[in-house]
Order: structure tokens, then sequence, then C-alpha cells
């Protein structure tokens, strides 16, 4: 059985690991992370759920760049993530 090799990025300055390539939103889910932004109307948490780029609740900021989807954007070594509204 051959192990996925794991690339290390930061989420709201913790570490967070994942598979190079595969999507951020995937690397967050499976560190156990479901919820990284609010609604502004009722701050209910959101995080994937579409996760294919259309519904755009998995938004958060990647490398500076607000509202980026988490579905879409794939993990790279060294990226800093941080949760919000993806409002800069």
């Amino acid at each position: 059985m051959t192990e996925n090799p794991t690339v290390a990025a930061t989420f709201d300055g913790a570490p967070l690991l994942g598979v190079p390539g595969r999507s951020v939103g995937a690397a967050l889910v499976a560190a156990g992370i479901t919820s990284w932004r609010t609604t502004r109307r009722g701050a209910r948490p959101r995080g994937l759920f579409c996760g294919i780029g259309v519904c755009q609740d998995c938004l958060l900021t990647v490398d500076g760049v607000p509202n980026q989807r988490a579905c879409l954007v794939p993990l790279a070594a060294g990226m800093v993530l941080e949760s919000g509204d993806g409002h800069a």
C-alpha cells in the first residue's frame, strides 16, 4: 500500500496537512474542520456544500486573496488559509 504524500499549509495560523493537488476544502474536512465562515444574516456556519464551485458556501482567503472557493483551489505547500467571510 502506498501512502499519499502530504504538504503543510496553515489554517488560521494552525498547521494543516493534506494531499497535494486535492482541494483545500478536502484537506479542511479531512482535518475535522467543517465550517470556516458564517453567513452575514444569522451567523450560520458554512463550509463545503456543493463541492463543485457553484454554491460559494466554502469561500475563504488563500494566500491573502479573498473569496476563493475551497472546493476548487488545490492544496499546495506553504499555503496560508484564513477563515471568515472572504472579504479582506
